[in-house]
């Protein structure tokens, strides 16, 4: 039983545990200090915060898993993410009896087909086969249905929805791709930095806003997103990133300009998927996550941030 054990830790860098070791302080803090102030104030906002940070020890927990059973266990999660996000996206966007054939291609064949592309390193492919041919077939078969009712409008939300939940999230567990001589193998620890960088940008955004946020930057789509909050919580996961630059093949100066780049692109994400919410009359994507509404809530951010930090670290490093 003690070598199985062993087996399973070999292979996870001695820096994950650092990182870790720091996550799981840092979360012990907030918990103590979450629990001291729900019992002063039970108000809405300390409670969603208890809530967050409950979900985040499991998302934690998640992580961990990933790291000691390796590039398949984390290629199956994210491709389980993949299948709740769409199945979210098309919950509350309208569908049409008509895009059946549609939602069956995109959730039982690209799926999978993205995930065993990343699997196998056919990286041409993987960059190329959404964007091309995924778009070619979605209005083939939904104009083969015969229904030209909302013929476009139809086929702009499965084909957003296959981009966003499916191309755009792959990018993340296809960081495992990116390795050289010196990174062989831990392709994982891209991946633990861009979610580190994008998750801590939310939360900092979210905390500095409620302490000091007072001019909204966009009321009617995103309530809570205040200039003072995306600059004060940017700043603070920009420096997180930057502390982070150990872990990864960067220099400080890069480790400087990555983080930059994903708390940017995060920060848009979360914006843009706002709006297609406010616009469907939702607040949250879903309800899955307790204190965090569904998965989308969650990865929207994300969503944006992995493509753009794949390229960028990509034609710089590797």
């Amino acid at each position: 039983m003690f070598s199985f054990w062993q087996k399973l830790f070999v292979n996870v860098p001695d820096k994950f545990w650092w990182v870790l070791l720091g996550i799981a302080v840092i979360l012990s803090i907030a918990t103590l200090i979450g629990r001291r102030l729900l019992a002063k104030n039970n108000s809405e906002v300390i409670v969603n915060l208890n809530q967050r940070i409950n979900a985040w020890w499991a998302m934690v927990v998640v992580l961990v898993a990933c790291f000691i059973f390796g590039k398949t266990a984390t290629l199956i999660l994210y491709a389980v993410l993949s299948f709740l996000a769409l199945r979210e996206f098309m919950t509350l966007t309208p569908t049409d009896r008509s895009d059946y054939w549609a939602l069956v291609l995109c959730f039982y064949l690209i799926i999978p087909l993205q995930y065993i592309l990343i699997s196998t390193d056919w990286y041409g492919m993987f960059v190329i086969g959404i964007p091309v041919y995924g778009f070619i077939i979605i209005p083939t078969i939904l104009a083969l249905s015969g229904n030209t009712e909302q013929f476009f409008e139809r086929t702009a939300k499965i084909q957003w929805g296959m981009m966003l939940t499916i191309y755009c999230l792959s990018y993340a567990p296809a960081l495992l791709l990116l390795t050289n001589v010196e990174y062989e193998g831990q392709g994982l620890m891209l991946l633990l930095y861009l979610l580190v960088v994008v998750q801590l940008s939310d939360v900092f955004q979210y905390i500095v806003g409620k302490l000091v946020g007072k001019k909204k930057i966009a009321p009617n789509v995103s309530p809570n997103k205040t200039v003072e909050g995306f600059i004060g919580g940017s700043l603070m996961a920009i420096a997180v990133g930057t502390s982070l630059w150990w872990i990864t093949p960067f220099s400080v100066g890069y480790a400087a300009l990555f983080s930059f780049i994903i708390v940017i692109c995060g920060f848009f994400g979360g914006l843009s998927l706002s709006a297609v919410k406010r616009s469907l009359g939702a607040k949250d994507w879903g309800h899955m996550i307790s204190g965090h509404g569904g998965v989308m809530d969650r990865i929207d951010s994300v969503l944006f941030a992995a493509p753009v930090f794949f390229h960028v670290v990509r034609y710089t490093y590797f």
